[in-house]
């Protein structure tokens, strides 16, 4: 079933219409509201999401739809381009499972809001971590392995810091996967093949991962041919998560101990929140927002491709009772007429047999 124009105009809006309760004084802030294309500062106090909290970020994956391009000139640029949703959970921290795809059963909210938009708060909350922690993760193995020790000592002492990938931190020549949370053009060595090239997120592995690719256009709907290969080639090093999520599926906490002891909001809970499109029906709090539902749970079913497709294509009772009593009446008839052909096949038999006895 195709979603109509009018109501996925108003539903891939989410990320920008409903914009208008982030904070304006954090640097994430002022991202989200460019590119939500907010025109105005707003303010809110911190102190009024407090409750999130005590909810750990499930992300359950991303979506494609397609829309039409109304920036479209008459040169090149594609006419229909793809517009790309991420969708999250807010599990309670004690409940949340890394394991389980959906992250918890009871007391959750479902959201859904623009990939890019949710990228750019996630990864910048992501980076500043990994600095922190790899950070200090470098200068303890420089002090345990950095006099001439082997190879082996620092992958070891690495391990320790595994989860954020430490002993990869630093070696993407520069690369910035960042300032790639929306399509950008990408200026590739040598001006390669004097092609403009851009760069950005899309939906991967049927929607349950967030890669990086090499697209021609400036919405990032056109896979390059060989995009992976042709970076690699042209610059000397593979594209940094053209192979792996940007996005972990493990639960992220929205509250963390800090050095002194106390607990610390992370900035990307409010931020996400706050510009989503939300179904709380679940949702243990006072006042639970409905105002998503129905959408949220139009794009529970996906296909292979990744794409949206309604749920509305369920099964029907009445349509089941109705094949349901067409199957029976046809096993009757079936029946019935298996009967009536044994019937007459013994009336023929037993006229058969008289006319041969009056003959004899």
């Amino acid at each position: 079933m195709i979603l109509s124009i009018p109501f996925l105009t108003v539903a891939i809006s989410i990320g920008s219409s409903i914009a208008a309760g982030i904070s304006a004084n954090s640097a994430q802030g002022r991202e989200l509201l460019a590119a939500a294309g907010a025109d105005r500062e707003l303010q809110q106090q911190d102190n009024s999401f407090n409750f999130l909290n005590q909810y750990s970020i499930k992300f359950q994956g991303c979506h494609h739809i397609q829309q039409w391009n109304a920036n479209a000139d008459a040169g090149s640029n594609v006419r229909v381009m793809t517009k790309r949703l991420a969708r999250f959970r807010l599990c309670p921290t004690d409940d949340c499972s890394n394991e389980k795809s959906v992250g918890c059963r009871s007391k959750y909210g479902d959201y859904i809001v623009d990939m890019s938009t949710f990228l750019q708060s996630y990864m910048q909350t992501i980076a500043q971590e990994r600095d922190e922690k790899c950070g200090y993760a470098q200068e303890m193995c420089n002090n345990q392995c950095g006099n001439g020790n082997s190879e082996d000592c620092w992958t070891g002492c690495y391990q320790a810091f595994s989860e954020y990938d430490c002993q990869q931190y630093g070696q993407n020549q520069g690369f910035q996967a960042q300032q790639y949370t929306q399509c950008q053009q990408f200026q590739f060595n040598n001006n390669y093949d004097q092609t403009v090239y851009y760069i950005g997120p899309y939906c991967a592995d049927q929607g349950g991962e967030i890669r990086l690719g090499v697209f021609t256009d400036d919405t990032c709907t056109t896979f390059s041919q060989n995009g992976p290969d042709m970076f690699y080639n042209a610059m000397g090093y593979a594209l940094p998560y053209s192979s792996s999520s940007l996005v972990s599926t493990k639960c992220l906490a929205c509250s963390q101990t800090n050095d002194n002891g106390y607990a610390q909001s992370r900035e990307v809970c409010p931020n996400v929140y706050q510009v989503s499109g939300k179904c709380e029906t679940r949702m243990n709090i006072d006042y639970p927002n409905e105002s998503s539902c129905n959408y949220i749970e139009g794009v529970k079913v996906i296909r292979n491709d990744g794409v949206i497709r309604t749920s509305s294509r369920g099964k029907s009772k009445a349509a089941a009772v109705a094949i349901g009593l067409f199957t029976t009446l046809s096993v009757l008839l079936a029946g019935y007429v298996y009967y009536l052909r044994t019937k007459l096949s013994r009336a023929q038999i037993n006229l058969s047999a008289a006319s041969d006895a009056l003959v004899s």
